[in-house]
């Protein structure tokens, strides 16, 4: 069996990210981190929110910007939920294959690989030119993972673009109950219903797999 995870508000946590741009873009953290939430819950693609505050940025431009400036996308330690190292070691250790794959630039995919976690494989959108949740995106998951669909469990928090479409494409499925977009629909009955397990920490993930 293999379990693959998503990145943002799975493995590591949304904070850093939103509060540079908001930073960058001279708005409240607040103001962008409401609009994040806002068009996330209308079914629109997060970075909407800072297209709805700059109407026609190029955020590939803008990204190369904040990069040059010194104000492009970091990583650390910090940045990672705390039951990341152990959560996912206890699932190799169990003789699971642990794969990381989310909606992230080719920069995110470096940073985490750099933090050194215990997975097999990290990857992003980006590397791919696939993102989630376009099947082409679960497709690859599935050669990442080197295991049948049936035998491919993805843990998300969004379940529009982690847990409805894994399920379509045949995969088993984990909602976790964090951040945002975890606690919004831990309740909804398409989310549950799409969902094989929900889970409030990624420790939980090798006992409820074994049995």
């Amino acid at each position: 069996m293999t379990v693959v995870f998503d990145i943002g508000e799975t493995l590591v946590r949304d904070d850093r990210y939103w509060g540079s741009w908001a930073d960058w873009l001279n708005v409240p953290r607040h103001t962008l981190s409401a609009l994040v939430g806002a068009v996330t819950a209308l079914g629109m693609d997060n970075a909407e929110a800072v297209r709805i505050l700059r109407p026609g940025i190029d955020l590939h431009a803008e990204r190369r910007a904040r990069e040059e400036a010194g104000h492009g996308e970091h990583l650390d330690e910090t940045d990672l939920y705390p039951d990341v190292r152990q959560g996912l070691q206890a699932l190799r250790d169990a003789g699971l294959r642990v794969c990381v794959a989310g909606n992230q630039t080719r920069r995110a995919g470096d940073l985490l690989r750099g933090l050194s976690i215990p997975a097999d494989a990290i990857v992003t959108s980006e590397e791919w030119g696939t993102a989630k949740p376009d099947p082409g995106f679960f497709a690859k998951v599935l050669q990442l993972a080197e295991a049948p669909a049936r035998e491919t469990v993805y843990v998300g928090d969004h379940p529009a673009n982690d847990i409805i479409p894994a399920k379509a494409f045949g995969l088993r499925t984990c909602i976790i109950r964090r951040g945002p977009w975890g606690h919004l629909w831990a309740n909804d009955t398409a989310t549950l219903s799409a969902a094989d397990w929900q889970v409030d920490s990624i420790t939980q993930l090798p006992s409820l797999l074994a049995s």
